[in-house]
């Protein structure tokens, strides 16, 4: 199976305090993968390693594609008071493709308005971020990823505190990408999506705890050791 990242002995965080330890790892090409494990345990964190916003302290992270990954935040990490319409917000994941002082070309105001209508937003273009319901400020931001047209998508929480119909419509979204060829990666709290992925990694303080097919990694004794549940007499 191709490798689209290799993690190697790994460590990451932030002045004064370490996050990721000897973290070594590989996320699969053309498949998803989900990380998860508990608040604290380094998902968000090692989304920015592989992103590159985060620096490792120690290691080695290896990508297997020359184009940059695209990065989608949590929602909650964006201000609502940006006076940026969701079409802007959008548009803004083209800049990657953009030369010094060049403006978008209509091929990249095409790739805008299909990423708006996979997201099923192009009627909210016009609006500002801040007007908007959370799940139609994610689906923005998703909207933005999609727009960079990257290999490999990156994102952190996309579905948490959406309803059902937005859930669906990110998860279409995301098997759409990897039919396509691309690679997606999400962090998430939701073991049922989780279970869905085709490859998990599975963290605690840190540390990768499990890696592999959901149905090998997400046992019930992994799930009870990792989140320090009580086992049932």
């Amino acid at each position: 199976m191709r490798q689209q990242v290799v993690l190697a002995g790994v460590a990451a965080g932030y002045p004064g305090r370490r996050v990721l330890s000897q973290l070594t790892a590989q996320i699969p090409a053309f498949a998803t993968t989900a990380v998860v494990g508990p608040n604290g345990s380094g998902k968000s964190t090692l989304l920015g390693v592989i992103a590159g916003v985060n620096q490792i302290t120690a290691g080695e992270v290896e990508h297997h594609s020359a184009r940059r990954a695209a990065f989608v935040v949590q929602r909650s990490r964006v201000s609502d008071v940006l006076p940026l319409t969701v079409r802007e917000t959008v548009a803004m994941g083209r800049w990657a493709h953009l030369g010094p002082w060049r403006r978008l070309s209509s091929a990249d105001w095409a790739v805008v308005e299909s990423s708006m209508e996979r997201l099923n937003i192009a009627d909210l273009s016009r609006r500002q971020l801040g007007e908007l319901s959370g799940g139609q400020r994610q689906r923005a931001l998703v909207a933005q990823g999609l727009a960079q047209e990257a290999d490999l998508l990156l994102l952190d929480e996309p579905t948490t505190g959406l309803d059902v119909t937005a859930q669906g419509l990110i998860s279409d979204v995301l098997a759409e990408v990897v039919a396509s060829g691309g690679t997606v990666v999400q962090a998430t709290h939701d073991l049922q999506a989780a279970r869905a992925a085709d490859h998990v990694l599975l963290l605690q303080d840190g540390r990768l705890s499990g890696s592999g097919h959901p149905d090998a990694v997400l046992t019930d004794e992994a799930i009870e050791h990792v989140w320090q549940i009580p086992r049932r007499r």
